[in-house]
């Protein structure tokens, strides 16, 4: 063998034998900080909703709500948007829980309600309280009661789906 093929030849079988029998290990980087701050991640979020990428949004939220209490907010807007309305629920219920004075929370909450059908009550007060808490946004959480005061006034006093 001429010396080209022997180097190759013997830099193979090592290598094999690191990969199959861990005799060698090789550098790797580890992260022990997470270089992003969670308002970063909340902003990766956004950048990845925007284009659609709805589940990396989720895990920058995910990631974000450890130490930001509005990602849970965020975290319910993405599963209402992947229909997975009971997560949603338990989500906006979160960021109300961690955030009492998070207004959209309240409304989205109250939306929820109106596109379940049920809950009516409880939603109309809901938005009340947005309304109460943020009325620099009073035409948007307005729609919302509008559209839950119709519901229940077309329900006729018919019971709400649970």
């Amino acid at each position: 063998m001429n010396k080209k093929l022997k180097l190759v030849f013997f830099f193979l079988v090592t290598f094999s034998s690191c990969v199959l029998f861990s005799g060698c290990t090789f550098p790797r980087i580890i992260v022990l900080k997470d270089p992003l701050s969670p308002v970063e991640h909340v902003n990766l979020g956004v950048a990845y909703e925007k284009k659609g990428e709805i589940d990396l949004a989720l895990k920058e939220y995910k990631r974000a709500a450890k130490e930001l209490p509005i990602a849970y907010l965020y975290i319910g807007n993405v599963y209402y948007q992947k229909k997975d309305l009971d997560k949603a629920e338990k989500y906006f219920k979160k960021t109300i829980k961690k955030d009492p004075k998070n207004a959209d929370a309240y409304n989205n909450l109250a939306w929820l309600y109106y596109t379940k059908g049920r809950n009516l009550e409880e939603a109309e007060r809901l938005v009340l309280k947005a309304i109460e808490l943020n009325s620099s946004k009073v035409d948007i959480y307005s729609d919302t009661l509008s559209k839950i005061r119709e519901l229940k006034k077309s329900n006729g006093g018919i019971l709400e789906r649970k």
